[in-house]
């Protein structure tokens, strides 16, 4: 029994004063931006710290979306590895890293889901000088539900006390808003026009004005000019899941593949979906890819809704997990049985096949759904094919090691 007690003391130690080096941390690193949302973490995470890096500030990031990965103050990366599942004591040793690296700014992804662990995220482990929060859109109902207005209220655990809090969300924006005049923070919200329509020119792939303009606030909020912060996100390595346009000459053939995957609820789909224009070609075949996750049943039925009622396409194929139930949901919700092709277990050399094989001379091929699994492996063949006929993406400086 003393043994025992002795130790749960001595952890009870280790626990104390590992914290209180983690606060040393913390303290060393005077510019920390806390990036949270349903959508665009990601993506904003690296806009802000290509922004920061542009402006002479020497900034490590971290996202943990499609592929968690660090990014050193230099712009090199690397992938974060995990012994097992996620979780949020990971955010320790990112930021013991980015101070070992001599960062005076680190944007970190937010990696937590319930609403509990988003408020320990920010209040113990960050302790944000910035906080932002992308959006709120239905996602994990679940979890921060059963509303989206239940969602906002979860993501707004992120709000920093007392500093400033950044968002581009107007549908939802009150339990944000009203968040940060309880903790006496600065509330900030960004329209997409901020800064005009030009702001998306010059990048090597699609990007939504709304994160550059969160970004470019961001970034100005901290000093660093808006000029000087864009001319560095245009040069800024996207994430893995951003919205890419993959043009392939094959067989005679050309098909234009859209990389939507990372669009992974039904709301953000259809922006995706409507922003590529996909009847805006005479002529040009409309081929949707659905990759389903197999664990996510409700998204799942929800896709199955929304080809149905919200996506016009000649042909859609289903893949990935759950394809029964996509196939289902559509069909009772009016969709025909024709349009609809279940490849579900199939390999990306078989979909592109298809693709191909469903191209009579022009196709425009839209992935949506999930870029985890076969949506991922999809695009990665799709880019092989393409070779350099491909979309131009900035390639990313990689290095070894663990993050």
């Amino acid at each position: 029994m003393l043994l025992v007690l002795l130790l749960a003391l001595a952890f009870l130690a280790y626990g104390i004063v590992e914290y209180q080096v983690h606060l040393r941390n913390l303290r060393a690193i005077p510019i920390r931006v806390h990036v949270n949302g349903t959508r665009g973490k990601s993506s904003v995470t690296r806009l802000i710290a290509a922004g920061l890096r542009a402006g002479g500030i020497r900034t490590a990031a971290k996202t943990t979306g499609s592929a968690a990965r660090y990014i050193h103050p230099d712009g090199s990366e690397e992938p974060v590895s995990r012994p097992g599942f996620p979780n949020i004591k990971e955010q320790l040793a990112i930021v013991r890293r980015a101070r070992q690296e001599g960062a005076g700014a680190l944007v970190i992804e937010c990696m937590a889901i319930r609403p509990d662990l988003q408020w320990t995220s920010e209040r113990k482990i960050v302790k944000s000088t910035v906080g932002v929060i992308t959006n709120a859109r239905p996602d994990h109902l679940d979890v921060m539900g059963p509303t989206v207005e239940d969602v906002a209220r979860a993501l707004s655990n992120t709000v920093p006390p007392g500093q400033a809090v950044f968002t581009a969300e107007h549908e939802r924006v009150a339990p944000i808003a009203e968040t940060a005049k309880e903790l006496g923070t600065e509330f900030f919200e960004i329209a997409a026009d901020r800064y005009g329509g030009g702001v998306t020119e010059g990048f090597g792939y699609v990007e939504h004005a709304e994160n550059i303009a969160l970004a470019l606030a961001v970034c100005e909020h901290v000093g660093v000019p808006k000029d000087v912060a864009l001319e560095g996100m245009r040069t800024a390595t996207p994430d893995i899941g951003a919205l890419t346009i993959e043009r392939v000459q094959h067989g005679g053939k050309t098909i234009e593949f859209v990389n939507g995957f990372a669009a992974n609820d039904p709301e953000s789909t259809a922006t995706v979906w409507n922003a590529v224009e996909p009847r805006s070609v005479p002529g040009r075949t409309v081929i949707g890819i659905v990759s389903m996750r197999a664990d996510r049943q409700d998204r799942a039925l929800q896709y199955g809704e929304l080809l149905a009622s919200g996506l016009d396409a000649d042909h859609f194929i289903l893949t990935g997990g759950l394809t029964r139930v996509v196939w289902g949901r559509a069909v009772a919700g009016g969709l025909s049985p024709k349009k609809l092709i279940d490849m579900g277990g199939c390999e990306p050399e078989e979909l592109f096949g298809k693709i191909l094989e469903l191209t009579p001379a022009h196709s425009l091929a839209i992935g949506i759904g999930n870029i985890g699994g076969t949506g991922g492996k999809l695009l990665a063949h799709v880019r092989e094919v393409g070779g350099a006929g491909g979309a131009a993406r900035p390639q990313a400086k990689e290095r070894g090691g663990k993050a």
